[in-house]
């Protein structure tokens, strides 16, 4: 099966802080584990417990050194890349996204759950980071 059909098989998943089950709750870092582990068949690390405004009190980019960890740096937002977020300039990155195709990607929305949208204006000019799953 293919990252993008991993992706969206989390589609409709509710919104819960700090969770990563399909179907149950998972915010967007639950979600990259999530398909993480269905990609590369590996138990992906838990993070140490985080407000929803991880990193910001430390200042440090602890979303983007952890993808940088865990996954491989990639040159193109092509389908089953994974987009790292700052949400606001001068901030630390928060958001991450897994690109479902050209003008498209799957995230979870603390409003709406896990969801596909349009990979727009707004999210391309937040791009910090585009990575690829490890091959497995």
């Amino acid at each position: 099966m293919s990252t993008v059909d991993l992706a969206r098989g989390w589609l409709g998943t509710p919104y819960k802080h700090q969770q990563k089950v399909k179907g149950a709750g998972c915010d967007c870092l639950g979600l990259l584990r999530g398909v993480y582990e269905e990609v590369t068949g590996l138990e992906s690390e838990k993070p140490p417990p985080y407000t929803p405004s991880w990193g910001e009190a430390q200042g440090k980019e602890l979303m983007l050194a952890a993808a940088r960890k865990y996954l491989e740096p990639c040159d193109k937002v092509e389908p089953g890349a994974v987009l790292v977020f700052r949400m606001k300039k001068g901030s630390v990155a928060k958001h991450c996204g897994i690109v479902t195709g050209k003008d498209a990607m799957v995230h979870a929305h603390a409003h709406r759950g896990v969801v596909e949208e349009v990979l727009g204006d707004y999210w391309q000019r937040r791009i910090v980071g585009v990575f690829k799953f490890p091959e497995s």
